[in-house]
């Protein structure tokens, strides 16, 4: 059996609440994080498999030996990516220093995070995307053409609410991106006209569900509580609604959450395989494109980061990569 953990002085054990299971006590943990709740769902299906893994013993009787097990199994036997490794390994540690609050001997873990591998970015042409984009229709299309015009990531397209449309400026506001950071980007002229439509009809919607009795959205970072009123307020609700109404999965409050991103995911595929584009082709390749097609254009690298959202210009520089003629715009021996 693996020995006793080992944990700081600083780090005291506290006993769970009586009646409360270890996975919902998990939830609690990361709800007072404020992380997200795709994070929430993600963290604590790892945490599942690392017990069922191990026959239901509870972690507090586990520590790094059966940690270094659950994860040498996710490498061999299931060829996890480093990306998946790195979920599995986050979720449990912070079960144990967040949950348990048990603080590990992380030195003898015998793992290293894996790294992931530099991948050169699937873009596509300025024809190819307007292509795509010509064979979609409604908000599918609109949502394509913000990742493309504004460089947003599929998620933060989906969770734009109306306040953060700023049409007298031409400007998105882009709150709590990737690392928890905001930012600004542009909305672009081409698509003022189609949205402001889009955002008349969705409105209506809003006031239907008010007149019905709903109305309610889900409000970040516990704001509901500062703002009571907030949640039924126009400016908040989601620029891109879903057709039904759901469940809140936390209060079970029945609300308009935004469209789900499978549904995205989905129309594009359909439509890139209407245009007969011979490429993968995902929500993320149009933020790729806008990048891509900036540098080509002749923007400074730097002003592309920040349009990006990324922290380090090492990570916008990988565009350099898909450019034409390559980052020190090369010829080729064939071609001279």
């Amino acid at each position: 059996m693996n020995q006793p953990h080992k944990s700081t002085s600083s780090s005291q054990e506290i006993p769970p609440p009586k009646g409360k299971k270890l996975l919902d006590q998990f939830r609690d943990s990361i709800r007072l994080k404020q992380y997200s709740y795709r994070t929430e769902k993600t963290y604590t299906q790892w945490v599942r498999e690392y017990i069922l893994f191990h026959n239901k013993r509870h972690p507090r009787e586990m520590g790094v030996a059966e940690i270094n097990q659950f994860i040498t199994h996710l490498v061999v036997d299931r060829k996890a990516s480093a990306s998946t490794q790195n979920q599995a390994i986050s979720a449990i540690l912070f079960l144990y220093r967040n949950t348990l609050y048990i603080e590990l001997d992380q030195s003898s873990l015998n793992f290293i995070r894996p790294k992931k591998g530099k991948r050169v970015p699937n873009v596509l042409s300025a024809q190819e995307v307007r292509v795509v984009i010509s064979s979609m229709a409604g908000p599918f299309k609109l949502m394509t053409q913000i990742m493309y015009g504004s460089g947003l990531r599929l998620m933060e397209c989906l969770r734009l609410r109306v306040k953060d449309i700023d049409f007298e400026n031409h400007r998105i506001l882009v709150y709590d991106g990737k690392g928890g950071d905001d930012r600004v980007t542009m909305l672009p002229d081409g698509i003022l006209a189609p949205l402001r439509e889009h955002l008349a009809r969705t409105k209506a919607i809003h006031q239907h569900d008010l007149t019905a009795g709903f109305g309610s959205v889900q409000m970040p970072f516990a704001l509901d509580k500062k703002y009571p009123a907030a949640h039924k307020q126009w400016i908040w609700q989601f620029v891109f609604p879903a057709s039904t109404l759901s469940p809140d999965p936390e209060t079970k409050t029945m609300r308009r959450h935004h469209i789900h991103e499978t549904a995205l995911q989905k129309a594009i595929r359909a439509a890139a395989k209407i245009a007969k584009i011979d490429k993968r082709v995902t929500p993320h390749t149009f933020r790729h494109s806008f990048a891509t097609h900036l540098l080509q254009n002749g923007y400074d690298i730097r002003t592309v980061q920040e349009l990006l959202g990324h922290k380090d210009v090492k990570t916008t520089m990988i565009y350099t990569h898909v450019l034409q003629r390559g980052g020190l715009a090369v010829k080729s021996p064939h071609d001279s």
